[in-house]
Order: structure tokens, then sequence, then C-alpha cells
């Protein structure tokens, strides 16, 4: 039986070229807004670190704006995903780091700016890694949290769950904007901006992606077929499996 760590390796590593070219991770509304903060923020961080950095694409869309960036990931595949594309962007500031969010490598206060995308809902202990963001953050730095986010009611965040851990067995949870919030305040982050967009999932390339086995696949669709009408209204569930989720950003600062 493996752990959850060995599982994240196992899915992870030889998916990394799949992730690299995911329309989803590689574009989106909160990746352009991510850049505009950066963008707002004026002065380069000296020193920025993406957490769970996957393939790189928040990393790549933010090292134009930091004068050194590590991209930490528990993957080793994901990690050489990112030096690829780094370097066929030109992105020299760009570096990589074998790590989980849970155990940060790095002293307190090393960074100006510490990242995450799509990253978290995959951490067995995000308690302990929403702690590590606020110690490696120097103060009047900034944090930037981006994740699928659990909806408000039980009933469709029920299903969503079930979803989502059938098609990925390295799912733990995705947290709703009220969880996310008392995590990040009990660390002494404070928001400074909300945004959330909605995200069309297209089936076919969802399960793809992964490599869902057919077993879980058809679980799903099943899941899907006998889901209260409530559930199909508020993820937008379509005819091919295709649906909707939300997906929130913070912007916080570390006094």
């Amino acid at each position: 039986m493996r752990s959850h760590e060995q599982t994240v390796q196992t899915l992870f590593n030889p998916r990394a070229e799949d992730y690299r070219h995911s329309s989803v991770h590689a574009a989106g509304p909160d990746l352009d807004h991510a850049r505009e903060l950066l963008r707002q923020r004026g002065a380069r961080a000296a020193r920025a670190l993406d957490l769970g950095c996957g393939a790189g694409h928040l990393s790549f869309a933010l090292a134009p704006h930091v004068e050194h960036l590590i991209a930490l990931d528990p993957s080793p595949g994901m990690l050489e995903a990112v030096l690829r594309g780094a370097a066929e962007r030109g992105l020299s500031q760009v570096q990589t780091c074998a790590a989980s969010a849970e155990s940060i490598p790095f002293p307190d206060g090393n960074f100006e700016l510490v990242c995450t995308r799509y990253s978290a809902h995959h951490w067995s202990h995000l308690e302990a890694a929403v702690r590590e963001i606020s110690r490696v953050l120097a103060p009047g730095g900034h944090a930037l949290v981006i994740d699928a986010l659990a909806p408000p009611d039980p009933l469709v965040d029920t299903h969503f769950q079930a979803m989502e851990l059938l098609r990925d067995a390295s799912h733990v949870r995705d947290r709703s904007v009220r969880e996310w919030r008392a995590l990040l305040s009990a660390v002494g982050l404070a928001e400074v901006q909300y945004r959330q967009w909605p995200v069309r999932i297209e089936f076919a390339s969802w399960v793809a992606r992964m490599r869902t086995p057919e077993l879980h696949v058809a679980a799903i669709r099943s899941l899907q077929a006998a889901a209260p009408r409530e559930v199909h209204a508020a993820l937008g569930i379509e005819a091919d499996g295709s649906f909707t989720l939300q997906t929130g950003l913070f912007w916080l600062v570390k006094p």
C-alpha cells in the first residue's frame, strides 16, 4: 500500500508533458490577473517561490517580474519539464527544488513573493503548508494562492470532491473560500484582494490528462447521471460529462 507522497510521485512523474500542454493550466483569467498583480506591485521581487509548481505555468508567467524564482515540487518529472520550459523561454532566473510545500527547505523570511496555483488540493497537510508559506515570506512580502474552490453547498461539494478523487487518486480536498480565509488569516496573512472565475472543464481531456482508469471514468459518469438537479445546475454538468468549477485567487500581504 502506497503513502500519499508515493501516490503523487507515481501519478505525476510520467504526466509532466500532459500538464505542460494542458490548456487549463497554461492559460486562464487567473494567470492573466496574476501577471497584472505583479506589474502593479512595481519593484521586481528579489526572490520568489512557486510551491507545487507542476509544469511551471505560474513560474513562467511571473518570472519576468522577479529577479530569482525557485519552482518547488516533489515530482522530478515536473521539475524537468519546468527546466525545459524555462530554457525555451529564456528564463534564466528560474531554478528548481525538489521538496514538498509542507516542509520548505529555506530559512525564515527568505522570499518576497510566495505563490501557488492548482496544487494545494493535493497537499495532505494544508495547515502545515500554509504555516510554511507565512514562515518563509518576508515581512511586507506578498503571497498568491490560486486553486479550485469547493462549492459552498454541502450536497454539491460532496459530488464535486467525489468526482475529483475518482479522476485523480492524489486528490485530497478542494477548500471553500471561507476555509481558505480562515487558514490564511490564522497564520497572519492579510487579504489584499480576492477574485473568482468560472472554469469549464472539458471531460475527455480532463480524464485523459490524468490517465484515469476506465472503471473510474465510468464511475464519474454514473455519479453525474445519478446526481440531483441541484448538483447539475451548480456544476453545469453537460451531456458529455464536461462541467464548470470555480477558481479562486487570494492576494495577500505579510504585515
